[in-house]
């Protein structure tokens, strides 16, 4: 599979450093120079991509809202 051209600009490679597996959505964490970032997928997606960890990613962030708290 070959990405060509996508619209979302928040961007992180990265490498998954663990899988949590649940029956129906799994969570991955994928370790980027900024940091960990966790997507919350299905389990169905994690097989039919083949993801493992140590697997090369790239993180495609796109939000309609971001909330901030002042801390």
């Amino acid at each position: 599979m070959s990405i060509q051209a996508i619209n979302v600009r928040n961007q992180f490679r990265g490498k998954i450093i663990e899988i949590i597996e649940g029956s129906v959505v799994s969570e991955v964490d994928v370790q980027t120079p900024a940091g960990i970032v966790t997507s919350v997928i299905t389990t169905r997606s994690v097989r039919d991509l083949k993801l493992n960890v140590g697997t090369e990613v790239l993180a495609l962030v796109k939000a309609t809202e971001v909330s901030l708290a002042k801390i």
